[in-house]
């Protein structure tokens, strides 16, 4: 390796998605040198791949059942397919990071270009095209690589070329045929999302229901919205063989008839990136999820250098809760190895670095799927919080009730519940919203989730009239307030 650059810095973060972003922003904030390693576009997943871009693929046809749904507004018809991926370009920027490597570098932040790979302790080789550069970290290493998509072992369907997520929102055209293995979060947008803008799309869900992490009548509410646009909805199919011919995807399958498709998109499940990260110099197994205690330390690695956050951990598995547990991790390296050392001395003997924990990571976990009609949820399902031993009640109302959505629409459809401990004064540890715009919904109930707050406290937080957040004063009657 004669003539291999060498850069020092006291701390390094592997990988510079959103998660990666934030660590290092708050890393950086109290003088230490920080420095990104990342071999792909900065920004991530996230940014290109996953959540803008499939939010836009998805507003057309959201913004037309609102307008079909609201008197007086002329359909708008069929989305405009050019217009909508010409707007998909924009958002993500036409894949050109120029921008995030600007603010980047205006954070004080180094950029180091190329893929990762762990010599051994603070030690990484970062290999790309222009060479290989040593990059030692004189303090912690912060992994925050993500996760990529999982191929299931189907015969012929790696070999048929499926399209990931990455692919079906990068996508430069919408096939005349879609099919979509997985009922989850990616499998259910994709399928609305390809629907509305004019594919045939057939789902193909192993199970017997939606968006398994759910409440059963979120996902029975997306289903019927998904037949209604008529996707065919398989429930307990599985496909068994896969192949690919000048005519499109052929897909074999466990029950009811054969599939043929021009493209076939695998969303059923994502895997931590850390096969090619030299994890087993660190006495660590490539493949797996990078454990974590709450404060983001890797559990397993002596010396408190190595940390991590996202979905490469396995706690978490959106961008939003990656960016929070990126924010507690990088506070916790700067208050351990940044600063001055009477400082250091003070935060020591507080707890150590009581004031970061992770703690929402396993009570509050917010997720929203952009369907529709919109699923939107937090902390524990029904089924959760009676697993987990709660004297569990649940509080319900249907949507259309609500003055406010009369006037949002008279077509207007949607259901809320709360999961309520009612062993320790009916506090809130649980919601779910589904309806249109229920995304928007959803904050007041992570609030309540996370202050533990009681549905009698509650009570008093009067809603705004006439607007659909006034379920949670239905909620306060339905529970006898």
């Amino acid at each position: 390796m004669a003539g291999t650059q060498e850069h020092t810095f006291d701390v390094v973060v592997v990988g510079g998605g959103a998660v990666g972003e934030n660590a290092a922003d708050r890393a950086a904030r109290t003088g230490l040198s920080v420095a990104i390693v990342e071999g792909a576009l900065v920004g991530g997943e996230c940014s290109y791949w996953a959540c803008m871009p499939s939010k836009v693929l998805l507003r057309a046809g959201a913004a037309r059942d609102a307008a079909r749904r609201t008197p007086g507004v002329a359909d708008p018809g069929a989305p405009d397919v050019a217009a909508v991926l010409a707007r998909r370009d924009e958002i993500t920027h036409h894949w050109d990071d120029s921008g995030q490597e600007e603010w980047v570098r205006g954070a004080g932040i180094a950029l180091v270009r190329g893929q990762a790979r762990f010599l051994g302790p603070r030690e990484l080789a970062v290999r790309s095209d222009a060479g290989t550069v040593l990059v030692h970290a004189r303090h912690a290493v912060i992994l925050a690589t993500g996760s990529g998509a999982t191929i299931p072992p189907v015969d012929g369907l790696r070999g048929a070329a499926p399209w990931t997520s990455r692919d079906a929102t990068s996508a430069t055209h919408v096939p005349g045929r879609l099919a979509i293995l997985g009922g989850g979060v990616v499998g259910v947008e994709m399928a609305c999302a390809y629907a509305d803008l004019g594919a045939h799309v057939t789902l193909l869900v192993r199970g017997p229901r939606l968006l398994a992490d759910a409440e059963p009548f979120a996902g029975e509410a997306v289903a019927d919205a998904l037949v209604a646009r008529a996707v065919d909805v398989r429930f307990g199919t599985e496909a068994i063989a896969v192949t690919r011919d000048d005519d499109g995807v052929h897909l074999r399958v466990t029950q009811g008839p054969d599939v043929h498709a021009d493209e076939v998109l695998v969303a059923t499940g994502r895997h931590p990136r850390t096969t090619d990260l030299g994890l087993e110099t660190i006495g660590l197994e490539p493949g797996r999820p990078v454990e974590v205690d709450d404060a983001m330390q890797v559990n397993g690695v002596a010396g408190g250098w190595l940390f991590a956050a996202g979905d490469v951990t396995g706690r978490t598995g959106t961008t939003h809760q990656g960016k929070y547990d990126a924010r507690v991790v990088g506070d916790v390296v700067a208050a351990r190895f940044g600063g001055d050392e009477a400082a250091r001395t003070a935060e020591a003997a507080a707890g150590p670095w009581s004031r970061y924990r992770a703690t929402a990571d396993h009570a509050a976990v917010p997720q929203v799927v952009f369907t529709q009609p919109e699923v939107a949820w937090v902390g524990l399902t029904e089924r959760a919080a009676r697993d987990a031993g709660l004297d569990v009640r649940v509080v319900s109302y249907d949507l259309a009730d609500l003055a406010g959505a009369s006037v949002v629409s008279p077509e207007y459809a949607g259901r809320a519940a709360l999961v309520l401990d009612a062993g320790r004064d009916d506090r809130v540890v649980g919601a779910t919203f589904v309806g249109p715009d229920a995304a928007e919904m959803l904050h007041a109930a992570t609030i309540a989730v996370v202050g533990e707050v009681p549905l009698s406290r509650l009570w008093h937080a009067v809603p705004s009239y006439p607007t659909v957040s006034e379920v949670w004063l239905r909620f306060g009657e339905a529970a006898g307030l």
